[in-house]
């Protein structure tokens, strides 16, 4: 990716928070004149052979919900797609109105929205899938300047690619698995489906090249696989959003290059993949999905792929709505990484497919 295209990617998201008080009457009308409150105590005896009437206080009008700016990626990413459902049910339950940007993966068009958010006054919090990592920081301070909380989803927003710690003071939480410890675990179940062969040719597709999150798994993958028999012989890229790219990418591999054993990728793009290899004569290669959808689970359960990497975007968008009450409530949650509790430190390989249950279709 060039600078100029990367730039052009640029986003940001924002909420602002809004409650209206409702106050009552005039206690001073008519009370000094002793006369009239005698009348009025005579006009509001009931008899005694009949039951006093009693008026019922007016139920309180609820109070108006809380509006939280969602700026997320893509709205069309399925990923994310479950991570709004859980953010859905939480600010269900706590009076929170979630209001979405999509980003359609445009860093420029998410800064936009991020600064239009801003701009507003309407959010309390804003729940950011940041397409900049670092760039999105000073539309993040400007939040932060203007009393909105901020809670990171899903993406790394700092130099430091290992932590899921919150990287602008200030900032309520940060929910996601470390990229560059995720593209560890990613090399090392490659290694596991590259034992035994040498050289181990590997397809390697990104979800968008470029993205501080996609880099940084790369990174932690390729510090893994170094000085093994993994051979990178193609490079693709799948957009997380669908199989369609994936299809289409593989298959321009395909015309140049047929000496694979390995094909690694986002879950959308092995999805692809898989259909490009059914029409050929390509029996052998090993896929291995990263996300750990229930596509993903019923095929390596059934030997179609050879392994991956769990992912969690229900719990995630869960935790990260947690996170957004718990900073309206005036607490902070700081780093949470949801891939703690997971099985098998998240490697899902042949022999313990059974222990993962998926929280998104693929």
């Amino acid at each position: 990716m060039t600078s100029s295209s990367f730039s052009r990617r640029l986003v940001g998201l924002l909420l602002v928070f809004s409650l209206v008080a409702a106050s009552c009457g005039d206690s001073d009308e008519a009370g000094d004149d002793p006369t009239t409150t005698a009348a009025a105590a005579e006009t509001t005896e009931a008899p005694a052979d009949e039951p006093a009437e009693t008026t019922e206080a007016p139920a309180d009008e609820p109070d108006e919900a809380v509006q939280i700016a969602y700026l997320s990626a893509s709205s069309a990413n399925t990923w994310l797609l479950e991570s709004r459902k859980a953010m859905e049910e939480v600010a269900a339950a706590n009076n929170i109105k979630v209001v979405e940007f999509d980003a359609q993966f445009d860093p420029a068009l998410q800064q936009t929205q991020f600064q239009d958010a801003i701009s507003s006054g309407q959010y309390a919090g804003i729940v950011l899938v940041s397409l900049a990592g670092s760039g999105s920081i000073p539309d993040i301070e400007d939040a932060l300047a203007a009393g909105i909380e901020v809670v990171i989803l899903n993406q790394v927003v700092g130099d430091d690619l290992t932590t899921v710690d919150p990287q602008v003071e200030g900032m309520a939480a940060a929910v996601f698995e470390p990229p560059q410890p995720r593209g560890e675990r990613l090399g090392e179940v490659t290694l596991a489906a590259c034992e035994g062969i040498d050289p181990c040719n590997v397809v390697y597709f990104y979800g968008i090249r470029g993205i501080p999150l996609d880099e940084a798994v790369r990174a932690g993958w390729d510090a893994t696989v170094a000085g093994s028999t993994v051979n990178v012989v193609a490079e693709a890229e799948g957009q997380y959003l669908g199989p369609d790219v994936g299809l289409s990418a593989m298959q321009d591999i395909l015309v140049s290059t047929s000496d694979i054993n390995v094909v690694v990728g986002a879950d959308q793009s092995m999805q692809g993949v898989e259909l490009a290899l059914d029409d050929t004569d390509l029996t052998d290669v090993r896929i291995i999905g990263f996300g750990g959808s229930s596509f993903a689970l019923e095929a390596i359960a059934e030997g179609r792929w050879w392994g991956g990497i769990f992912g969690a975007p229900f719990t995630e968008g869960r935790l990260a709505m947690d996170a957004m009450v718990a900073a309206l409530d005036g607490t902070d949650s700081g780093g949470v990484d949801p891939a703690q509790s997971v099985p098998n430190r998240g490697l899902m390989l042949p022999d313990n497919i059974g222990d993962f249950t998926a929280e998104w279709d693929g």
